[in-house]
């Protein structure tokens, strides 16, 4: 596979994650009742400041792991070797 067009699908698969961690912050931020509470504290502040976080800090090694292949950066021409 060429290497930009690698570099384009990962780049599209990490804009799609980054989208999709601030909708789902938005939404346990702004939609989620002030008056609901788990372990004393809110749960829209559980939601989006530790568990959002958290849920996607995997879901970014995820990626990273399934996703993503490792390519050479150097081209034939330019290798430095002796």
């Amino acid at each position: 596979m060429n290497r930009f067009a690698l570099a384009r699908r990962e780049a599209a698969f990490c804009l799609l994650l980054t989208l999709l961690y601030f909708v789902a912050w938005y939404g346990t931020a702004y939609f989620i009742p002030e008056e609901i509470e788990l372990w004393d504290m809110p749960l829209w502040f559980l939601l989006s400041c530790m568990l959002m976080p958290l849920l996607f800090i995997g879901l970014c090694g995820l990626m990273v792991d399934r996703l993503f292949i490792e390519i050479p950066l150097d081209t034939e021409e330019s290798s430095h070797e002796s």
